[in-house]
């Protein structure tokens, strides 16, 4: 099965991670099909960024996002929501 999950980089003291499409059966920093998107939670606020057309494409496919991706994406809606 394929999973939209996080991928963790940088440092001990300034971790940051990816937002990758991957297959379940992978080591969480191994390989990995595609990143959608970045997670950068030392800054203030907390960057995210996600590649919204990947991100839905990835779903219609059949991928499944964890809990942690489906919240962090919850979060990215509702930072960049447009006013109405």
């Amino acid at each position: 099965m394929v999973k939209i999950r996080l991928l963790r980089t940088g440092t001990r003291n300034q971790l940051k991670y990816r937002v990758v499409v991957t297959d379940e059966q992978r080591k969480r920093d191994g390989g990995f099909l595609e990143i959608v998107g970045n997670y950068n939670p030392i800054m203030d606020p907390p960057s995210i960024v996600i590649k919204k057309d990947r991100y839905n494409h990835w779903l219609s496919v059949g991928a499944q996002p964890t809990k942690a991706v489906s919240d962090l994406y919850k979060r990215y809606e509702r930072i960049n929501r447009v006013p109405s």
